[in-house]
């Protein structure tokens, strides 16, 4: 799929950037290019030396809300992640202006100059929280997400194609609850928030394996789901620090007690695979659903994802043993 292709990543030097990076270039050996696009200088100057002896990576510094800069990045690229976002939830809800500049505006921008430079395929990644959300940054996602959709539209029949990505929490990723109660624990306590909290969990491997499927699979306006495990606040932190004593602080600003990522409203057009789901775009003018169901099967009327009711659970032990065999990696990716 990508030999002698370009991909442009987007947020290029984020936890899932430089997951995908390395996961792509050991896969996909023939691939002509891989640009990094983010705007910290310090984290591309840290990447590029260790990507120094590889002459597929490029690196360019620019923003999303920066059209003109987008214009130039995507010369000669066929295919792009977009994973830049502002997605921390109270900073969102505190700051809400430049999240909708990053996720929203941002999104716009690329949209538009995708499709002027005659790129073929975009994958946006999206979040839980963008499903009934209830904060800004879940709000934005939502918005972002509608705007891949219907960017399908102004590509025509033979045009750009754009579908999105939704999975839930990474375990150990920078800035996640696993790194956050490690760096408690050594201080004697661990707060938390609710504790019948549930959260999904996903692994970055899992994660890009879902969008390299997402752009073989995709005809242009799906969402993919992974199914992963869910599991309950207290039992992360059980599984984090045994032996550590908890204290409830009550839920953040914008923080949600549960997280979906289907809806009632997406099982119309929601159709179930072995690893994930698969929402199907409500306007598809751009093409017919013929062929894009595939050996799926449509969800029963009235289903959701949520973690709550999510079957699939993630015991204290595994998520254990995860930490225990990461520990170098943990809150670093």
């Amino acid at each position: 799929m990508f030999s002698d292709k370009s991909i442009l990543v987007t947020g290029g030097t984020g936890s899932f950037g430089k997951k995908f990076v390395s996961m792509t270039l050991r896969k996909f050996p023939r691939l002509k290019k891989l640009v990094i696009f983010s705007r910290d200088e310090m984290k591309q100057w840290e990447m590029s030396n260790h990507y120094s002896h590889d002459p597929r990576v490029r690196f360019f510094i620019g923003d999303v809300r920066d059209k003109d800069r987008l214009y130039r990045a995507l010369q000669g690229i066929d295919y792009v992640v977009h994973a830049a976002a502002t997605k921390i939830v109270p900073t969102a809800e505190y700051n809400p202006f430049e999240c909708i500049k990053t996720n929203i505006n941002g999104a716009m921008n690329l949209i538009d100059a995708s499709l002027d430079m005659s790129v073929k395929k975009i994958v946006a990644l999206s979040t839980d929280k963008a499903s009934a959300p209830a904060n800004l940054y879940g709000a934005t996602k939502l918005a972002s997400d509608k705007l891949f959709i219907a960017g399908n539209a102004y590509g025509g029949s033979d045009g750009t194609r754009f579908s999105v990505v939704r999975y839930g929490n990474v375990i150990g990723s920078r800035g996640s609850v696993i790194p956050f109660f490690m760096n408690q624990a050594k201080e004697g306590l661990i707060t938390i928030t609710d504790p019948c909290m549930t959260r999904f969990m996903i692994t970055l491997e899992d994660a890009i394996n879902l969008v390299w499927h997402a752009f073989e699979d995709m005809v242009g306006g799906e969402i993919y789901i992974r199914k992963i495990p869910s599991m309950g606040i207290m039992d992360i932190a059980e599984a984090v620090a045994p032996d550590v004593e908890t204290k409830i602080i009550g839920i953040r600003p914008g923080e949600k007690l549960h997280e979906q990522m289907i809806g009632l409203e997406d099982s119309r057009t929601t159709y179930e695979y072995d690893t994930y789901f698969k929402i199907l775009p409500e306007i598809h003018s751009w093409a017919s659903d013929a062929g894009r169901v595939g050996n799926g099967k449509l969800v029963a009327p009235g289903f959701s994802y949520s973690s709550e009711t999510n079957k699939d659970l993630m015991s204290v032990g595994d998520l254990r043993r995860w930490i225990d065999d990461n520990k170098d990696i943990v809150g670093k990716i």
